[in-house]
């Protein structure tokens, strides 16, 4: 009769399989807390210690790495093979059931400790998932509970596992492997204080196929770390499923909105923030945001970092927006937006900090630390005659942040905590100024300006004074810092020194 392996950490539905498996007359071989859940449901079940002659060793470190499982898993369907095998009394394995301690899921816990990881780490397991997945024309390997209906309903309809679904399965316990060394491979890179290591390992999966990429004619997925996670580590409470373009508009709304205390909204379309307020109440921040750019905002998507509720529900009055991240909905937001079947909305209730950003080039990748703003001890300094007024230092604390979430060359105009113009993405810093200026309008009058870098010339603060501003934030470090100052002195504004550049390409 056939003979199955089991050996599962995590043993949901192992036991209904098992019981299937039994109906055909299968054998099984079990270890440790598997055998004993099989053995309780009144299953027959042969412990792995009495199949190898040796008991389980070092506290459980030891049970299946023996000659006698590993042969019994390996053989080929060959008679030489069979023949070893008999010669030796050891009886092929045709199935192995096997899922490893959880070692994400230890790690990922506050406050563990360097030896309780260590102790996640599986050794037996993976050695049997890789030995069964090698020898997939003969051997069936099943790491994932999903995959215990299926095999049993084959089973059950033709007496064996197509080949097909054993190569399949097989595919899936390598994947299933790679993930789980890549795991241990980038705690242990951190725990030896490597922020970037000389190898990068990583393994995703695939956590959604979209309909296309940026153009209809590209194909597109998102991979994700984990595939249980929704989208941007969320739930996706209404509307359609996100796009490609949705889910890049999204992060970066949802990226810049967590760099503010108080109630704020970050809008953005096509990856650009086209307006940034805080406020006390989201409802008020969001009429600031829409504000700085009415025109850009139509078909944006917004993130905010508090509940979306009724009132900021209302304040959207009939703006279309693609989508919607919060850290939650009200019940009564979520009803009033009920009838916007287009409008996505997604709750992020925990927000994911990601320490290493990632961009591809040709031929490989580019890795960076995240900028999480201005570094800790960072002093700003005062470079002109005119001090700046307290309302003044308020806007351009808010619009220093803000500026740091737009596309270089980033220029933000803002008065209070509020933008009202925004420019980026351009090729000349002078031009982006002017860009901001156009959007503020008559709001530029007594605005602030934030740049994410220094000005190389005067020009700059030349086209900011003359729409109206009145203080300057930059970070200062240009060859032509002598001069930008002496025309910023020359036109009567406050201008601050960062020390600190944020460019964002």
């Amino acid at each position: 009769m056939p003979t199955a392996l089991l050996s599962v950490s995590d043993k949901r539905g192992v036991v209904d399989f098992a019981r299937s498996l039994a109906e055909l007359g299968w054998d099984f071989i079990a270890s440790g807390g598997t055998a004993k859940a099989l053995s309780e449901a009144g299953l027959n079940v042969t412990d792995v210690a009495k199949v190898t002659g040796a008991p389980e060793m070092l506290g459980g470190r030891v049970k299946t790495l023996h000659p006698v499982i590993h042969a019994g898993i390996l053989a080929r369907p060959v008679e030489e093979d069979r023949a070893e095998l008999a010669e030796h009394h050891i009886r092929e394995i045709d199935m192995v059931v096997c899922n490893l301690y959880p070692f994400q899921q230890t790690v990922a816990q506050p406050n563990v400790s360097l030896n309780e990881a260590v102790e996640q780490i599986d050794i037996g397991g993976v050695a049997l998932l890789r030995a069964a997945a090698k020898n997939f024309v003969r051997v069936t390997v099943i790491c994932d509970p999903e995959d215990y209906v299926p095999a049993a309903a084959e089973l059950h309809q033709n007496s064996f596992i197509s080949l097909a679904r054993r190569t399949e399965l097989a595919y899936k316990a390598f994947a299933h492997t790679a993930r789980y060394d890549a795991a241990i491979t980038n705690y242990l890179s951190r725990q030896a204080g490597a922020d970037l290591p000389p190898t990068l390992t990583a393994s995703l999966v695939k956590a959604q196929e979209m309909r296309y990429g940026e153009n209809p004619h590209q194909a597109a997925a998102l991979y994700a770390a984990d595939e249980t996670v929704g989208p941007l580590g969320g739930t996706l409470l209404q509307g359609k499923a996100l796009s490609y373009n949705n889910m890049l508009d999204l992060d970066a709304a949802w990226q810049g909105v967590q760099s503010f205390q108080e109630p704020s909204v970050v809008i953005v379309k096509h990856l650009s923030p086209c307006g940034i307020a805080s406020a006390a109440d989201l409802a008020t921040a969001f009429s600031l945001a829409l504000a700085s750019d009415p025109v850009s905002a139509f078909g944006g998507v917004l993130a905010v970092n508090r509940e979306f509720d009724e009132a900021a529900a209302k304040a959207l009055d009939d703006l279309f927006v693609e989508a919607i991240a919060a850290p939650a909905f009200s019940q009564a937001a979520r009803e009033m937006l009920s009838s916007r079947k287009n409008c996505r909305l997604l709750a992020i209730p925990e927000p994911i900090v990601t320490a290493v950003e990632f961009r591809t080039v040709a031929g490989g990748l580019l890795a960076q630390q995240r900028d999480p703003g201005d570094p800790p001890g960072t002093e700003w300094q005062v470079v002109t005659e005119r001090q700046p007024s307290p309302a003044e230092l308020t806007a351009l604390k808010f619009a220093w942040r803000a500026c740091q979430h737009v596309k270089s060359n980033a220029i933000v105009f803002a008065v209070d905590t509020a933008t009202v113009g925004i420019g980026g993405g351009l090729t000349s810093r002078v031009d982006a100024v002017k860009l901001a200026a156009s959007k503020a309008g008559d709001r530029a009058r007594g605005a602030v300006m934030a740049s994410d870098a220094f000005f190389p010339f005067p020009d700059g603060i030349e086209a900011a004074a003359a729409a109206g501003v009145t203080a300057v934030i930059q970070p200062g470090g240009s060859v032509q810092d002598k001069t930008v100052i002496e025309a910023t002195n020359r036109l009567g504004l406050a201008m601050i020194f960062t020390g600190v550049r944020h460019f964002r390409h």
